[in-house]
């Protein structure tokens, strides 16, 4: 499998993981910062959260971890949780603004 392919099947499988706070998936929520696959097919992810003190954040650290690592021909899974550049709402795809009333 190409790394495009797997590249895209993990931006299917980020687009299942919903904030638990907030109705829409992480992906459309800009918080996925970065993706980047190795040769052996090991994910890298750096992401945020909406906020510094989310209740919620090893769960879904876990639930990211989970869906990628469920992905076809991924071999492993690295997170790394930033909050720089911090999170905030220009992040956020046109699809999530409108999901959201806010577009």
């Amino acid at each position: 499998m190409d790394k495009s392919t797997l590249t895209r099947d993990v931006v299917r499988a980020l687009r299942q993981v919903y904030d638990p706070e907030i109705p829409v998936n992480i992906y459309e929520l800009g918080l996925i910062y970065d993706i980047n696959i190795d040769e052996e097919h090991k994910v890298f992810i750096k992401m945020t959260l909406t906020a510094p003190n989310c209740p919620m954040s090893d769960y879904l650290l876990e639930e990211v971890n989970n869906a990628v690592r469920d992905v076809p021909g991924v071999t492993d899974v690295a997170l790394e949780l930033t909050f720089d550049p911090p999170w905030d709402k220009s992040r956020m795809s046109d699809e999530a603004l409108l999901e959201l009333g806010l577009l």
